[in-house]
Protein backbone atom coordinates (compact mmCIF):
# COMPACT_ATOMS: atom_id res chain seq x y z
CA UNK A 1 0.00 0.00 0.00
CA UNK A 2 1.11 3.58 -0.57
CA UNK A 3 2.54 5.35 2.46
CA UNK A 4 3.27 8.50 0.49
CA UNK A 5 4.18 9.40 -3.08
CA UNK A 6 7.77 8.33 -2.56
CA UNK A 7 7.27 5.23 -0.42
CA UNK A 8 5.04 2.19 -0.41
CA UNK A 9 4.84 -0.54 2.19
CA UNK A 10 3.37 -4.00 2.56
CA UNK A 11 0.58 -4.60 5.08
CA UNK A 12 1.75 -6.97 7.80
CA UNK A 13 -0.12 -8.68 10.63
CA UNK A 14 0.58 -9.43 14.27
CA UNK A 15 -0.87 -12.45 16.07
CA UNK A 16 -3.49 -10.14 17.58
CA UNK A 17 -4.70 -9.35 14.05
CA UNK A 18 -5.59 -12.90 13.03
CA UNK A 19 -7.87 -15.69 14.18
CA UNK A 20 -7.90 -19.47 13.66
CA UNK A 21 -10.93 -20.81 11.78
CA UNK A 22 -12.49 -24.06 13.08
CA UNK A 23 -13.14 -26.72 10.44
CA UNK A 24 -16.13 -28.98 9.86
CA UNK A 25 -14.48 -31.74 11.90
CA UNK A 26 -13.44 -31.63 15.56
CA UNK A 27 -11.26 -34.01 17.56
CA UNK A 28 -10.82 -35.20 21.11
CA UNK A 29 -7.94 -33.13 22.60
CA UNK A 30 -6.55 -36.29 24.19
CA UNK A 31 -5.97 -37.74 20.71
CA UNK A 32 -3.88 -34.76 19.59
CA UNK A 33 -0.08 -35.10 19.41
CA UNK A 34 2.09 -32.04 20.07
CA UNK A 35 5.40 -33.92 19.90
CA UNK A 36 8.26 -32.22 18.07
CA UNK A 37 11.52 -33.64 16.75
CA UNK A 38 14.51 -31.70 15.48
CA UNK A 39 17.44 -33.72 14.19
CA UNK A 40 17.86 -36.67 16.58
CA UNK A 41 16.11 -34.99 19.51
CA UNK A 42 12.43 -35.59 20.27
CA UNK A 43 10.36 -33.56 22.71
CA UNK A 44 6.88 -34.18 24.02
CA UNK A 45 5.95 -30.57 23.35
CA UNK A 46 7.06 -28.03 20.73
CA UNK A 47 8.12 -25.43 23.22
CA UNK A 48 11.59 -23.92 23.70
CA UNK A 49 12.25 -21.63 26.65
CA UNK A 50 14.26 -18.58 25.62
CA UNK A 51 17.85 -17.99 26.82
CA UNK A 52 17.12 -15.24 29.34
CA UNK A 53 18.59 -15.01 32.83
CA UNK A 54 15.24 -14.26 34.46
CA UNK A 55 13.86 -17.52 33.05
CA UNK A 56 16.58 -20.14 32.51
CA UNK A 57 19.15 -21.28 35.03
CA UNK A 58 20.82 -24.71 34.99
CA UNK A 59 18.18 -25.86 37.48
CA UNK A 60 15.20 -24.66 35.43
CA UNK A 61 16.75 -26.06 32.23
CA UNK A 62 16.85 -29.45 33.92
CA UNK A 63 13.28 -29.10 35.23
CA UNK A 64 11.92 -28.09 31.81
CA UNK A 65 13.73 -30.98 30.17
CA UNK A 66 12.15 -33.44 32.59
CA UNK A 67 8.73 -31.95 31.81
CA UNK A 68 9.21 -32.73 28.11
CA UNK A 69 10.39 -29.38 26.77
CA UNK A 70 13.67 -27.68 25.98
CA UNK A 71 15.25 -24.71 27.75
CA UNK A 72 18.20 -22.80 26.26
CA UNK A 73 20.92 -21.59 28.62
CA UNK A 74 22.37 -18.17 27.83
CA UNK A 75 26.14 -18.59 27.81
CA UNK A 76 26.61 -14.82 27.89
CA UNK A 77 24.43 -14.41 30.95
CA UNK A 78 25.00 -14.24 34.67
CA UNK A 79 25.62 -17.98 35.01
CA UNK A 80 28.84 -17.74 32.98
CA UNK A 81 29.99 -14.41 34.43
CA UNK A 82 29.61 -15.19 38.14
CA UNK A 83 30.27 -18.26 40.26
CA UNK A 84 27.07 -17.62 42.22
CA UNK A 85 24.70 -15.14 40.54
CA UNK A 86 21.84 -15.62 43.02
CA UNK A 87 22.59 -12.45 45.04
CA UNK A 88 22.66 -10.43 41.80
CA UNK A 89 19.36 -11.93 40.64
CA UNK A 90 17.86 -10.88 43.95
CA UNK A 91 19.29 -7.38 43.54
CA UNK A 92 17.90 -7.05 40.01
CA UNK A 93 14.46 -7.93 41.36
CA UNK A 94 14.77 -5.21 44.02
CA UNK A 95 15.75 -2.32 41.71
CA UNK A 96 13.41 0.54 40.93
CA UNK A 97 12.59 1.23 37.27
CA UNK A 98 14.78 4.34 37.10
CA UNK A 99 17.92 2.50 38.21
CA UNK A 100 17.29 -0.87 36.51
CA UNK A 101 18.85 -0.37 33.07
CA UNK A 102 22.05 1.28 34.30
CA UNK A 103 22.56 -1.34 37.00
CA UNK A 104 21.99 -4.16 34.51
CA UNK A 105 24.71 -2.68 32.30
CA UNK A 106 27.09 -2.61 35.29
CA UNK A 107 26.31 -6.20 36.34
CA UNK A 108 26.74 -7.58 32.83
CA UNK A 109 30.06 -5.78 32.29
CA UNK A 110 31.75 -8.64 34.19
CA UNK A 111 33.70 -10.76 31.65
CA UNK A 112 32.44 -14.17 30.57
CA UNK A 113 34.51 -16.98 32.08
CA UNK A 114 35.21 -19.89 29.75
CA UNK A 115 35.49 -22.40 32.58
CA UNK A 116 31.97 -21.54 33.72
CA UNK A 117 30.60 -22.22 30.22
CA UNK A 118 31.78 -25.82 30.44
CA UNK A 119 30.62 -26.22 34.02
CA UNK A 120 27.06 -25.01 33.37
CA UNK A 121 26.63 -27.21 30.30
CA UNK A 122 27.98 -30.24 32.13
CA UNK A 123 25.60 -29.58 35.04
CA UNK A 124 22.58 -29.84 32.72
CA UNK A 125 24.05 -32.74 30.77
CA UNK A 126 24.63 -34.81 33.91
CA UNK A 127 20.90 -34.59 34.66
CA UNK A 128 20.20 -36.62 31.53
CA UNK A 129 18.20 -34.01 29.56
CA UNK A 130 18.90 -32.49 26.15
CA UNK A 131 21.35 -29.60 26.48
CA UNK A 132 20.81 -26.44 24.43
CA UNK A 133 22.97 -23.34 24.84
CA UNK A 134 23.12 -19.95 23.20
CA UNK A 135 25.85 -17.59 22.06
CA UNK A 136 25.51 -14.38 20.08
CA UNK A 137 27.10 -14.22 16.60
CA UNK A 138 29.71 -11.81 17.99
CA UNK A 139 31.00 -14.35 20.55
CA UNK A 140 30.44 -17.63 18.74
CA UNK A 141 33.93 -17.82 17.24
CA UNK A 142 35.53 -17.05 20.62
CA UNK A 143 33.65 -19.54 22.80
CA UNK A 144 32.25 -22.24 20.53
CA UNK A 145 35.04 -24.73 21.27
CA UNK A 146 34.29 -24.64 24.98
CA UNK A 147 30.62 -25.23 24.22
CA UNK A 148 31.28 -28.22 21.96
CA UNK A 149 33.88 -29.72 24.32
CA UNK A 150 31.38 -29.57 27.20
CA UNK A 151 28.93 -31.72 25.23
CA UNK A 152 26.12 -29.44 24.06
CA UNK A 153 23.39 -31.17 22.05
CA UNK A 154 21.84 -28.16 20.28
CA UNK A 155 23.86 -25.03 19.55
CA UNK A 156 21.79 -21.83 19.35
CA UNK A 157 23.23 -18.72 17.66
CA UNK A 158 20.77 -16.00 18.59
CA UNK A 159 20.83 -12.25 18.19
CA UNK A 160 18.30 -9.48 17.63
CA UNK A 161 18.87 -9.84 13.89
CA UNK A 162 21.20 -12.45 12.38
CA UNK A 163 22.10 -12.57 8.69
CA UNK A 164 24.13 -14.97 6.61
CA UNK A 165 25.92 -12.01 5.02
CA UNK A 166 27.12 -9.70 7.79
CA UNK A 167 29.48 -7.03 6.44
CA UNK A 168 32.10 -5.44 8.68
CA UNK A 169 35.24 -3.43 8.01
CA UNK A 170 36.42 -3.77 11.62
CA UNK A 171 36.56 -7.52 12.11
CA UNK A 172 36.24 -10.75 10.19
CA UNK A 173 32.53 -11.70 10.41
CA UNK A 174 31.38 -15.17 11.39
CA UNK A 175 31.12 -17.37 8.30
CA UNK A 176 27.94 -19.19 9.27
CA UNK A 177 28.03 -21.69 6.44
CA UNK A 178 31.60 -22.79 7.14
CA UNK A 179 31.05 -22.73 10.89
CA UNK A 180 27.93 -24.91 10.79
CA UNK A 181 29.58 -27.29 8.31
CA UNK A 182 32.52 -27.83 10.67
CA UNK A 183 30.37 -28.60 13.72
CA UNK A 184 29.11 -32.04 14.70
CA UNK A 185 25.95 -30.71 16.40
CA UNK A 186 22.76 -29.23 14.94
CA UNK A 187 22.59 -25.44 14.97
CA UNK A 188 19.56 -23.19 15.40
CA UNK A 189 20.14 -19.64 14.20
CA UNK A 190 18.23 -16.34 14.18
CA UNK A 191 16.44 -14.05 14.42
CA UNK A 192 15.18 -13.13 11.05
CA UNK A 193 11.87 -11.80 9.83
CA UNK A 194 11.83 -11.96 6.02
CA UNK A 195 11.63 -14.62 3.34
CA UNK A 196 14.99 -13.70 1.81
CA UNK A 197 16.93 -13.54 5.09
CA UNK A 198 15.46 -16.87 6.19
CA UNK A 199 16.30 -18.55 2.89
CA UNK A 200 19.94 -17.44 3.20
CA UNK A 201 20.12 -18.75 6.77
CA UNK A 202 18.66 -22.09 5.68
CA UNK A 203 21.36 -22.37 3.02
CA UNK A 204 24.03 -22.24 5.75
CA UNK A 205 23.00 -25.73 6.87
CA UNK A 206 21.12 -24.68 10.01
CA UNK A 207 18.72 -27.22 11.49
CA UNK A 208 16.34 -24.49 12.60
CA UNK A 209 15.71 -20.79 12.04
CA UNK A 210 14.39 -18.41 14.71
CA UNK A 211 11.74 -15.97 13.50
CA UNK A 212 11.46 -12.63 15.27
CA UNK A 213 13.69 -10.26 17.15
CA UNK A 214 13.85 -12.39 20.28
CA UNK A 215 13.18 -9.81 22.96
CA UNK A 216 9.44 -10.34 22.90
CA UNK A 217 7.40 -8.38 25.40
CA UNK A 218 10.49 -6.84 26.99
CA UNK A 219 12.26 -5.51 23.92
CA UNK A 220 12.13 -1.87 22.77
CA UNK A 221 13.76 -2.42 19.37
CA UNK A 222 10.87 -0.73 17.60
CA UNK A 223 11.18 2.34 19.83
CA UNK A 224 14.98 2.56 19.79
CA UNK A 225 15.83 1.44 16.23
CA UNK A 226 12.48 1.71 14.47
CA UNK A 227 12.83 -1.93 13.40
CA UNK A 228 9.67 -4.06 13.57
CA UNK A 229 7.94 -6.80 11.58
CA UNK A 230 4.65 -8.17 12.98
CA UNK A 231 5.03 -11.82 13.91
CA UNK A 232 2.14 -13.45 12.03
CA UNK A 233 3.46 -12.14 8.72
CA UNK A 234 7.09 -12.89 9.63
CA UNK A 235 6.33 -16.52 10.51
CA UNK A 236 4.25 -17.05 7.36
CA UNK A 237 7.02 -15.57 5.18
CA UNK A 238 9.72 -17.76 6.74
CA UNK A 239 7.47 -20.82 6.43
CA UNK A 240 7.28 -20.05 2.70
CA UNK A 241 11.08 -19.93 2.61
CA UNK A 242 11.18 -23.36 4.28
CA UNK A 243 8.88 -24.78 1.57
CA UNK A 244 10.94 -23.29 -1.26
CA UNK A 245 14.23 -24.37 0.33
CA UNK A 246 12.92 -27.95 0.50
CA UNK A 247 12.39 -27.85 -3.26
CA UNK A 248 15.77 -26.22 -3.83
CA UNK A 249 17.71 -28.65 -1.62
CA UNK A 250 15.97 -31.85 -2.68
CA UNK A 251 13.95 -32.32 0.48
CA UNK A 252 16.01 -30.91 3.38
CA UNK A 253 13.63 -29.69 6.08
CA UNK A 254 14.61 -26.69 8.23
CA UNK A 255 12.53 -26.07 11.33
CA UNK A 256 10.84 -22.70 11.75
CA UNK A 257 10.76 -21.53 15.38
CA UNK A 258 8.71 -18.44 16.25
CA UNK A 259 10.73 -16.44 18.77
CA UNK A 260 9.25 -13.66 20.86
CA UNK A 261 6.02 -11.74 21.16
CA UNK A 262 3.92 -14.67 22.42
CA UNK A 263 2.52 -13.95 25.86
CA UNK A 264 -0.44 -16.32 25.99
CA UNK A 265 -1.63 -19.67 24.67
CA UNK A 266 -3.63 -18.07 21.85
CA UNK A 267 -0.47 -16.45 20.45
CA UNK A 268 1.29 -19.81 20.57
CA UNK A 269 -1.54 -21.56 18.69
CA UNK A 270 -1.54 -18.81 16.04
CA UNK A 271 2.22 -19.19 15.58
CA UNK A 272 1.70 -22.82 14.57
CA UNK A 273 -1.25 -21.86 12.38
CA UNK A 274 1.09 -19.48 10.50
CA UNK A 275 3.63 -22.24 9.89
CA UNK A 276 5.89 -22.67 12.95
CA UNK A 277 7.31 -26.05 13.90
CA UNK A 278 8.02 -24.89 17.45
CA UNK A 279 7.89 -21.71 19.54
CA UNK A 280 10.47 -20.01 21.73
CA UNK A 281 8.94 -18.14 24.67
CA UNK A 282 10.28 -16.29 27.68
CA UNK A 283 7.76 -14.16 29.57
CA UNK A 284 5.22 -16.96 30.28
CA UNK A 285 7.92 -18.83 32.22
CA UNK A 286 9.31 -15.72 33.90
CA UNK A 287 6.04 -15.89 35.86
CA UNK A 288 6.75 -19.34 37.28
CA UNK A 289 7.62 -19.76 40.94
CA UNK A 290 10.88 -21.51 39.97
CA UNK A 291 12.10 -18.75 37.63
CA UNK A 292 15.44 -17.27 38.77
CA UNK A 293 14.21 -13.73 38.01
CA UNK A 294 11.68 -13.86 40.88
CA UNK A 295 8.89 -12.61 38.64
CA UNK A 296 11.05 -10.11 36.73
CA UNK A 297 11.89 -10.52 33.06
CA UNK A 298 14.61 -9.04 30.84
CA UNK A 299 16.55 -10.02 27.74
CA UNK A 300 20.11 -9.52 26.56
CA UNK A 301 19.02 -6.37 24.71
CA UNK A 302 18.20 -4.72 28.04
CA UNK A 303 21.83 -4.46 29.21
CA UNK A 304 23.58 -3.55 25.94
CA UNK A 305 26.44 -1.23 26.83
CA UNK A 306 25.76 1.43 24.17
CA UNK A 307 22.21 1.07 22.89
CA UNK A 308 19.94 -0.82 25.32
CA UNK A 309 16.85 -2.04 23.48
CA UNK A 310 14.94 -3.76 26.22
CA UNK A 311 13.44 -3.17 29.62
CA UNK A 312 13.08 -5.11 32.83
CA UNK A 313 9.45 -6.11 33.30
CA UNK A 314 7.70 -6.90 36.58
CA UNK A 315 5.42 -9.81 35.66
CA UNK A 316 4.87 -11.34 39.08
CA UNK A 317 4.37 -15.07 39.63
CA UNK A 318 1.27 -17.14 38.90
CA UNK A 319 2.19 -20.80 39.43
CA UNK A 320 4.72 -23.55 38.91
CA UNK A 321 6.31 -24.40 35.57
CA UNK A 322 4.21 -27.55 35.41
CA UNK A 323 1.01 -25.53 35.92
CA UNK A 324 2.03 -23.05 33.24
CA UNK A 325 2.69 -25.93 30.85
CA UNK A 326 0.01 -28.46 31.74
CA UNK A 327 -2.36 -26.80 34.19
CA UNK A 328 -4.66 -26.87 35.90
CA UNK A 329 -5.29 -23.20 35.14
CA UNK A 330 -7.13 -20.93 37.53
CA UNK A 331 -7.11 -17.87 35.24
CA UNK A 332 -8.86 -17.17 31.93
CA UNK A 333 -6.16 -15.09 30.21
CA UNK A 334 -4.21 -17.89 28.48
CA UNK A 335 -1.19 -17.64 30.76
CA UNK A 336 -1.46 -21.19 32.17
CA UNK A 337 -1.87 -24.69 30.69
CA UNK A 338 -0.20 -23.59 27.45
CA UNK A 339 0.06 -27.11 26.08
CA UNK A 340 -3.52 -28.01 27.00
CA UNK A 341 -4.74 -24.91 25.17
CA UNK A 342 -2.67 -25.79 22.09
CA UNK A 343 -4.15 -29.29 22.07
CA UNK A 344 -7.66 -27.85 22.30
CA UNK A 345 -7.02 -25.33 19.50
CA UNK A 346 -5.84 -28.17 17.26
CA UNK A 347 -8.74 -30.40 18.25
CA UNK A 348 -11.29 -27.64 17.64
CA UNK A 349 -9.83 -27.20 14.15
CA UNK A 350 -9.87 -30.93 13.43
CA UNK A 351 -6.10 -31.62 13.45
CA UNK A 352 -4.13 -34.25 15.35
CA UNK A 353 -0.57 -33.41 14.22
CA UNK A 354 1.34 -30.12 14.30
CA UNK A 355 2.45 -30.30 10.67
CA UNK A 356 -1.18 -30.73 9.62
CA UNK A 357 -2.23 -27.82 11.83
CA UNK A 358 0.10 -25.53 9.86
CA UNK A 359 -2.48 -25.77 7.06
CA UNK A 360 -5.40 -24.50 9.16
CA UNK A 361 -7.37 -21.57 7.76
CA UNK A 362 -6.89 -18.17 9.39
CA UNK A 363 -8.74 -14.89 8.98
CA UNK A 364 -7.84 -11.29 9.62
CA UNK A 365 -9.63 -10.49 12.86
CA UNK A 366 -8.38 -7.22 14.38
CA UNK A 367 -8.47 -6.85 18.15
CA UNK A 368 -11.44 -4.46 17.95
CA UNK A 369 -13.40 -7.36 16.42
CA UNK A 370 -12.54 -9.85 19.15
CA UNK A 371 -13.03 -7.32 21.94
Amino acid sequence: MEIGRGKSGRRAYAFDDIGIVPSRRTRDPEEVSVAWQIDAYRFEMPLVVAPMDGVVSPATAIALGRLGGLAVLDLEGLWTRYENPEPLLAEIASLDDVRATQRLQEIYSEPIKEELIGRRIEEVREAGVTVAARLSPQRTAQFHKAVIDAGVDLFVIRGTTVSAEHVSGRAEPLNLKQFIYDLDVPVIVGGCSTYTAALHLMRTGAAGVLVGFGGGSGHTTRTVLGVAVPMATAVADVAAARRDYMDESGGRYVHVIADGGMVNSGDIAKAFACGSDAVMVGSPFARSTEAPGRGYHWGSEAHHGDVPRGTRLDLGTIGTMEQILHGPSHVADGSMNLIGALRRAMATSGYTELKEFQRVQVVVAPRRFTD
